[in-house]
């Protein structure tokens, strides 16, 4: 059933996990959608602390384990730097609203959202989601495929 037609597909699923087409498709993609995050939240955690090293960005703590703890120091949380951002003084408030947020994100993505008919649900490519046109050879985009799911995997 693993026959190295998928990215990052080497055949090994010793426990069997991935027999089935449907669950196989399931947790497809769900690795990718977590490797996007974990690929967006390694980026977030780098950004601050090089906007103030070499952008002069003045940031509370950018160290990102420490930068959280701020919203329970006397002053909270500004994002950025920035009072006139958001200013977060709750950290049930930012739960609350990440909640929604992202149950609101997922609900529309798992409904079918964004990516319209006719598209790849993973990789749904067109003008909105492949501005640049990286996709357009498809020997590129395998390639593409491969290197995101790598480095979503570390």
């Amino acid at each position: 059933y693993l026959t190295g037609e998928f990215a990052g597909d080497y055949g090994w699923d010793p426990a069997g996990l991935s027999a089935d087409p449907e669950t196989f498709a399931a947790y497809r993609e769900t690795e990718l959608i977590h490797a996007r995050w974990a690929m967006l939240g390694a980026l977030g955690c780098v950004t601050p602390e090089l906007l103030e090293k070499f952008a002069g960005v003045e940031f509370g703590e950018a160290v990102w384990f420490k930068a959280g703890a701020q919203i329970f120091s006397e002053g909270g949380l500004d994002y950025l730097g920035s009072s006139s951002l958001v200013h977060a003084q709750s950290i049930l408030a930012i739960l609350g609203v990440q909640v929604i947020l992202m149950g609101a994100i997922e609900g529309y993505r798992v409904s079918g959202g964004p990516a319209g008919e006719g598209l790849d649900k993973n990789h749904p490519g067109g003008d909105y989601f492949d501005p640049l046109g990286l996709a357009d050879d498809p020997d590129t985009f395998a390639e593409l495929k491969v290197k995101e799911i790598k480095n979503g995997r570390l």
